[in-house]
């Protein structure tokens, strides 16, 4: 996929299978917003084809949008439409019954003052609420999310989570591009990674996590324990006084070597960031010590193209 002499999409083949939660992740720039474009039938591919259950999204855009919600980013709804509004027309336009409507209103706390309102007066985080609703409100077949969470606070952020756990439940399939690896941890499934325009990585959660490298700081009631640096699967990243900083390869089985101690003072164990994990892959690929891109994404021509396999969404 091209835009001039720039390439968006590079030899990319991209296989989402029905009734799963699949994130995509990837920096700005990497060509997330490329391929939900796509995928809705906005953008004509310049080679390759993009396809969902089977029919092509730009030549048959209107049987590909039909049982699909997408999230319309907050900034593209009318303002001048008060919420209920703005939710009454984006139900007419599916023709399909708003069947999780008052559901969403309730986990989003998104209460009928406030949909008596004019969008142009709510809040980023609050035009986020109508946003996630219509999307979501006829239980699609096909649910496109960019950055769900953007603007919502955490206790209203776990209120839709739940409701897209039901979903992926009764057959939903959610493709989800975020940013945040916590919330990729929780809800996904099955992630790909993207990396200017290619495919880097394309697993479960539980692959994808093996790869990340824990940082761990111990700190000791006097010096540390010699011969840390030969433990398997440590290295040991910095000493300072009676603390010691370490990272891991993988999960954090190799501190099993801490049980029974009475020496151990402190143990700051953080969450593996996101940032971490895009630095595992690009730089592996940089040095020649992971496999390219095609390992994961086989396109045969510049471009976006897959083939569709059996029971599966594809683009």
């Amino acid at each position: 996929m091209r835009y001039g002499t720039i390439t968006a999409l590079d030899q990319m083949t991209l296989s989402i299978p029905n009734r799963v939660i699949y994130g995509f992740l990837g920096p700005n720039g990497a060509g997330k917003t490329t391929v939900i474009r796509l995928m809705l039938g906005f953008t004509r591919p310049t080679a390759g084809v993009a396809r969902i259950r089977g029919h092509n999204c730009w030549h048959d855009g209107t049987r590909v949008r039909e049982g699909l919600g997408y999230l319309v980013p907050a900034e593209a709804l009318y303002r001048d439409m008060t919420g209920l509004a703005l939710l009454d027309y984006m139900a007419r336009l599916t023709g399909e019954p708003t069947v999780l409507q008052y559901q969403l209103l309730d986990a989003l706390e998104l209460g009928r003052d406030a949909l008596r309102r004019k969008i142009n007066t709510y809040s980023k985080g609050m035009k986020q609420k109508p946003a996630l609703t219509a999307a979501t409100q006829t239980a699609p077949a096909l649910l496109v999310l960019d950055e769900p969470s953007d603007g919502l606070d955490p206790l209203i952020q776990r209120a839709f989570e739940e409701i897209l756990g039901t979903l992926r439940d009764k057959e939903t399939t959610i493709f989800m591009s975020l940013h945040d690896l916590a919330e990729v941890e929780r809800l996904c499934e099955r992630v790909a990674i993207i990396r200017e325009g290619r495919i880097v990585a394309e697993e479960s959660i539980v692959e994808l996590k093996g790869y990340h490298c824990h940082i761990v700081e111990i700190t000791f009631a006097g010096e540390p324990p010699p011969g840390l640096d030969r433990l398997p699967e440590i290295d040991v990243v910095r000493r300072d006084g009676d603390s010691v900083v370490l990272s891991l390869a993988g999960s954090v089985t190799p501190l099993r070597f801490l049980e029974g101690s009475k020496d151990v003072v402190d143990l700051l164990l953080p969450p593996p960031r996101l940032e971490d994990m895009f630095l595992v892959y690009y730089e592996t690929i940089r040095d020649g010590t992971e496999s390219t891109p095609e390992s994961s994404s086989r396109g045969g021509e510049d471009g976006f193209s897959t083939s569709p396999p059996l029971d599966s969404s594809t683009f």
